[in-house]
């Protein structure tokens, strides 16, 4: 797949990624922070700083007269926080460009953060952060993710809490934001229909910006501790309990990254997959049921999530560990291997017909990578795994004395899941 990759006069970096058959364009921007750049006292921060940036600027003094301007051209438009990056979209009809160029620069270099707006916003992030924590399927990630990063701004929750976010004022957000979104860190990506002179463009709407570059920008590296406590619980009373297991794995750039990948797709990433076919179709037992793969810098985590009556948690538990037992000791088949790896070919395709997916790849490439790889080079990597690689991999990432099992349920015992945790003899 084609794209171009330049440095604006300012020292931002400019990846586009024209596409014909298309048009829509998205214009999004990148920028390497998020909440594990935090320190105790700002935690949330990177979060609240995004909602902030939709509150209105100089050219644009209000949420209604910024969304009216995209709203009437149909535009999507939003923003996003994890632990590692920030990004803000809009993707529009490709008629439309410029707009979409302007205003997406009007709000990172013009926002007001007016003190009455970030006064009211308190209340509308303290609202979005219940509406996560009352939803079990939603909260367990972080649930988990809290006990396997312990001791790490990895283990934070990504909007902070209700106590934190209710101190933050707006001198604390600006100096945030200008250390963190300087020129030398931003990726602008533009992905789908464009026109010749796109990175003139760029260069006009992004180029002519400064702000001091910052070296103070580095995060706390996390190492995975040995504790005696398995598992978490968060008693709520509920009519479906909710799972997640977890163990440590690989960070973005670890070449055995693919083959767990595979594995994922193979144990938990399909409906045709073995947990899926085993605790779901065979047995009944749960209705969501799948695996994940979560890289971050450093390190990385894949993990087994499962919602299911709580009565039915023993049965659904012993399944798992039984599927874990088999691939981690066996293997997978060559058909399976194949149809994997067919399974995400397939799934990329789809994926990257959309602009907004397109400009994400190639920006979170560079942003979290430091390089771009290709959808076409991660198709090489995954087609170069063999067996051999999923059995090494499944050995050393299938660890039962590095499991760890959050829990969100009618439960208060803790120690009779860790009897669970084990793959036997």
């Amino acid at each position: 797949m084609n794209h171009t990759q330049s440095k604006l006069s300012n020292g931002a970096t400019l990846i586009t990624v024209p596409e014909s058959h298309t048009q829509a364009v998205t214009v999004l921007v990148l920028f390497p922070v998020g909440s594990r750049y935090e320190t105790p006292e700002l935690n949330g921060i990177s979060h609240f700083i995004e909602h902030m940036m939709f509150k209105g600027t100089t050219k644009r003094p209000s949420t209604l007269v910024l969304s009216r301007e995209l709203d009437a051209v149909g535009a999507e438009y939003n923003a996003y926080t994890s632990k590692d990056y920030t990004g803000y979209y809009v993707r529009i009809d490709a008629a439309h460009l410029e707009l979409a160029l302007d205003i997406v620069s009007d709000m990172l270099w013009n926002s007001l953060f007016d003190a009455e707006e970030l006064e009211r916003e308190k209340g509308v992030i303290a609202e979005e952060l219940h509406m996560y924590e009352d939803n079990p399927l939603m909260h367990i990630d972080e649930f988990l993710e809290e006990k396997m990063f312990d001791g790490s701004p990895l283990g934070w929750k990504i909007g902070g809490t209700d106590k934190i976010i209710s101190k933050f004022d707006h001198d604390a957000m600006v100096q945030f934001r200008d250390r963190f979104y300087t020129p030398d860190k931003m990726c602008v990506a533009v992905a789908g229909k464009m026109p010749d002179d796109i990175a003139v463009r760029a260069e006009h709407w992004f180029g002519g910006h400064q702000r001091e570059r910052s070296e103070d920008t580095k995060f706390i590296e996390h190492t995975f501790k040995s504790t005696d406590v398995k598992t978490v619980i968060k008693w709520k009373e509920t009519e479906q309990a909710v799972l997640a297991l977890g163990m440590p794995a690989y960070a973005y750039t670890d070449p055995r990254s693919s083959a767990l990948n595979l594995i994922h797709t193979i144990l938990g990433g399909s409906m045709s997959s073995r947990l899926f076919i085993e605790v779901r179709e065979r047995r009944g037992l749960a209705y969501v049921i799948r695996t994940d793969v979560s890289p971050y810098h450093e390190t990385g985590m894949f993990s087994v999530h499962m919602g299911l009556l709580p009565s039915r948690v023993d049965e659904a538990l012993t399944t798992v560990m039984s599927e874990l037992k088999k691939i981690k000791e066996l293997g997978v088949t060559p058909e399976e291997l194949k149809m994997a790896k067919d399974h995400i070919r397939g799934k990329m395709t789809l994926s990257l017909e959309n602009s907004s997916a397109l400009a994400e790849w190639f920006s979170k490439q560079y942003v979290l990578k430091g390089e771009i790889e290709t959808p076409e080079q991660r198709m090489a990597k995954l087609d170069a795994v063999t067996l051999e690689d999923i059995r090494a991999v499944a050995s050393d990432v299938i660890n039962e004395e590095k499991f760890c099992l959050a829990v969100i349920g009618p439960f208060k015992d803790a120690s009779v899941f860790d009897t669970k945790l084990t793959l036997g003899v």
